[in-house]
């Protein structure tokens, strides 16, 4: 995959893509894109589990964000865009696009608690809030660029993908959602 353009001061286009040493071995019959985000399993906030690239990620147009519960700050702020977002992404939420709100306190951020924290948000089916095992939410969030050691360090931007075409951007997760509208409508309207 790899970044096809850059636009407003809020987006920053990046790369998400295989490593060279996994396409160097990755045979023509192999996904690059399983290859390098791997099926790490990670649980719903219904306490499903949910495998990073084919049930996340493949065939799927999705904004990622990394957050804990109990957060303040930030995280508030942009769940709440995020919740304004579901309006726009309408019908196609849960069918080709999908909200992945992934806790860096997997400890505390229990299937439990993010399904609390799901209803405070007002989540549509389609978004999920995703937790697990330490490692395996740590793994997921290298592979994504948003890990962090402390919590309250966590990215405070979107990940905004199109996997189908390979446009993926990044947006200021905190920015006015009037800004962020344009940035996901681009992401939601490409074509291949």
């Amino acid at each position: 995959m790899y970044a096809r353009s850059l636009s407003a001061v809020v987006c920053l286009a990046i790369a998400l893509g295989t490593p060279a040493m996994a396409q160097k071995s990755a045979s023509a019959s192999q996904n690059p894109a399983l290859l390098y985000f791997t099926d790490v399993a990670l649980v719903d906030q219904d306490g499903k589990t949910q495998r990073l690239y084919s049930d996340l990620l493949h065939g799927k147009i999705v904004i990622i964000n990394s957050f804990f519960a109990e957060c303040k700050d930030s995280c508030p702020v942009m769940a709440g865009n995020l919740a304004k977002l579901q309006d726009l992404v309408g019908e196609r939420l849960g069918k080709d696009v999908y909200f992945l709100s992934f806790s860096v306190d997997p400890a505390k951020d229990t299937p439990e608690v993010l399904k609390a924290y799901a209803a405070k948000m007002k989540a549509k089916p389609g978004w999920f809030f995703l937790t697990g095992s330490k490692e395996n939410v740590d793994f997921a969030l290298n592979k994504l660029g948003m890990h962090t050691d402390e919590r309250q360090n966590h990215v405070s931007l979107f990940i905004i993908g199109n996997e189908p075409t390979g446009l993926w951007k990044k947006a200021l997760g905190m920015a006015p959602v009037n800004q962020l509208i344009p940035i996901v409508q681009s992401v939601l309207d490409d074509r291949r």
